[in-house]
C-alpha cells in the first residue's frame, strides 16, 4: 500500500521540483536576454533608446510565455491541449484581459508613433514628469521631485500628450506691471538691454516686448524671448530676477494692487 501511494505522489514532487526549476531559470534567463537587448539596441547611435526598452520588455514576456508552456507540459498538458482550452475560453479571457490587451496594442501604438521618447519632460492627460521608461504595459514617470509615477499605455495613449521636450527650442513669456506713473518705454527698454545681453537668448527671432494690458493698478508688459529647450527655466528664473533688480536700479516701481478713490465735490 506504501509503495501504490509512494510512487504517484513521489512523481508530483518529483515533477514540482522540475516546474520550480524551470520557472527560476527561465525567469532568470528572460531577464538577461531582455538586459541584452536592451544593451544592444541602446548602443546603436541610430536607434532611439525607447525602442531597447520596449523590445527588452517584448522579449522577456516572449521568453516567460514558453516557459509557462513548458511548466504546464512538466504536468502532463500539453501545447495544443492549451490552445484548445484558450480557444473555448476566449471571450471569457478576451474580457477579463482586456485592460491588459488594450493596454499591449497601446504599447505597441505608442512605440511606433513615439509620441514621445525616455528623457523627455510631458504631460499625459495633467500628471507632468520626466518619461524613464515605456514597456509592454505601462510607462514610467519621474516628477521634478523625484516622485515615480506609473501610467498604463491604454490611458497613456487615449491621453492629451503635450510634450515639452519636442523641440529644442521654446518661448519663454515673463509679464511683469510697471506703475501707471513710469515710463512704458524706459521699462521695455531695460527688459530689452538684459534679454539681449544673455547669450542663452536667441537672436533669432529676436526678444519682444510689449505693452500688453491696462489693468487695474499697473501696466502689463509681457516679453517674448527664445532659447534652447534645456535652458527654459534657467532663463526664465534668472531674467526674471535680473530684471525686477534692474527695475529698483532705474526706478521703475512693480505696484501693488490698489484702488484709487477719487471725490468729486456737487
Amino acid at each position: 500500500m506504501e509503495e501504490v501511494i509512494g510512487g504517484p505522489f513521489s512523481a508530483v514532487l518529483m515533477n514540482a521540483g522540475k516546474a520550480l526549476l524551470v520557472l527560476i531559470v527561465g525567469w532568470i534567463l528572460a531577464g538577461r536576454l531582455g538586459a541584452i537587448v536592451r544593451k544592444r539596441v541602446n548602443s546603436n547611435e541610430h536607434i532611439d533608446p525607447t525602442l531597447g526598452n520596449f523590445f527588452a520588455s517584448l522579449v522577456k514576456w516572449a521568453v516567460l510565455a514558453i516557459v509557462l508552456v513548458a511548466v504546464l507540459g512538466i504536468f502532463g498538458i500539453q501545447a495544443t491541449s492549451i490552445v484548445a482550452i484558450l480557444g473555448a475560453a476566449s471571450l471569457a479571457i478576451g474580457l477579463a484581459l482586456q485592460g491588459t490587451l488594450s493596454d499591449l496594442a497601446a504599447g505597441v501604438m505608442l512605440v511606433v508613433f513615439r509620441p514621445y521618447k525616455l528623457g523627455q519632460f510631458v504631460d499625459i492627460g495633467g500628471t507632468s514628469g520626466t518619461v524613464k521608461d515605456l514597456n509592454l504595459f505601462t510607462t514610467e514617470l519621474v516628477t521634478p521631485d523625484n516622485v515615480q509615477i506609473i501610467v498604463p499605455n491604454g490611458q497613456a495613449w487615449g491621453s492629451i500628450i503635450t510634450n515639452y521636450s519636442a523641440h529644442d527650442t521654446r518661448r519663454v513669456d515673463l509679464v511683469f506691471g510697471i506703475d501707471y506713473d513710469d515710463s512704458a518705454d524706459t521699462a521695455m527698454e531695460i527688459i530689452l538691454d538684459i534679454a539681449k545681453a544673455d547669450s542663452r537668448v536667441h537672436d533669432d527671432p529676436e526678444p519682444w516686448v510689449r505693452v500688453t494690458n491696462l489693468g487695474d493698478s499697473s501696466v502689463d508688459l509681457t516679453a517674448r524671448l527664445w532659447c534652447d529647450a534645456a535652458d527654459y527655466w534657467d532663463v526664465k528664473f534668472e531674467l526674471t530676477k535680473s530684471i525686477k533688480e534692474a527695475f529698483d536700479a532705474k526706478g521703475v516701481s512693480i505696484p501693488y494692487p490698489h484702488t484709487v478713490e477719487i471725490k468729486k465735490s456737487a
